[in-house]
């Protein structure tokens, strides 16, 4: 007989608690989602996260004391590591470049829907990138007026993205779109295993450290499905 699945592990990080208290009623009646702790900052979020070993920890970007972007190290340190994503509102797009350079498995606007919310914490559980749609054309516009780079920015793009099989760009291009793994699978209709081994060969091949990095890449040199 098969057990059943493990409960997606969640801690949330926000210095408001009726932010929290939304989060956590939204995800509670969620199937295989647990919210297993609480922080009002991020002091305290490293701390909850050492101790309950959350596999998923939504952190507010702006925090007093230690704020979202300081913790992302220190949560990454943990071992095991929780995908760390942020929670971000309109306007604050130097930050989420800022929190994507250091580790982020991306970003969702405080205000998006039950579904993308439970949708987000599930992606990011599965290893797949964050990207809410409602931020992320401007954070993209902001990479590419130079205004920060991340990782991606130091090669050549005709070089990088000359060493990748056309299947491979095919891949990049609906990581672009922010697809996860299932939906690329479907789409291109190959199994996840086969997608897990392209993205893995995209990372290595570009020089990205993440899906979120080597989805600004595939926007920034243009590639599209």
């Amino acid at each position: 007989m098969t057990e059943p699945a493990r409960p997606i592990r969640v801690l949330l990080a926000d210095d408001e608690a009726m932010i929290r208290h939304g989060v956590r009623l939204i995800l509670r009646h969620a199937d295989g989602i647990d919210v297993v702790a609480e922080a009002a900052d991020g002091y305290r979020a490293v701390e909850e996260a050492a101790a309950h070993h959350p596999d998923v920890a939504l952190v507010d970007i702006r925090m007093p004391g230690r704020d979202g972007l300081a913790a992302i190290r220190p949560l990454l340190a943990l071992v095991p590591a929780p995908r760390v994503v942020m929670l971000t509102t309109f306007g604050d797009e130097e930050n989420v470049l800022r929190a994507l350079r250091d580790g982020a498995s991306g970003f969702l606007l405080k205000d998006e829907g039950p579904q993308e919310l439970i949708s987000a914490v599930r992606a990011a559980a599965a290893g797949d990138a964050v990207l809410s749609p409602g931020v992320t054309g401007a954070v993209i516009a902001r990479m590419l007026g130079g205004g920060l780079s991340g990782a991606d920015g130091a090669a050549p793009r005709d070089e990088r993205i000359a060493r990748l099989t056309g299947r491979e760009r095919e891949v990049l291009a609906m990581l672009g779109e922010g697809l996860s793994n299932q939906d690329i699978a479907e789409r291109l209709a190959i199994g996840i295993g086969t997608v897990k081994t392209h993205v893995g060969a995209i990372l290595e091949k570009t020089g990205s450290t993440s899906r979120v990095q080597a989805a600004l890449l595939a926007h920034r040199v243009g590639l599209r499905p």
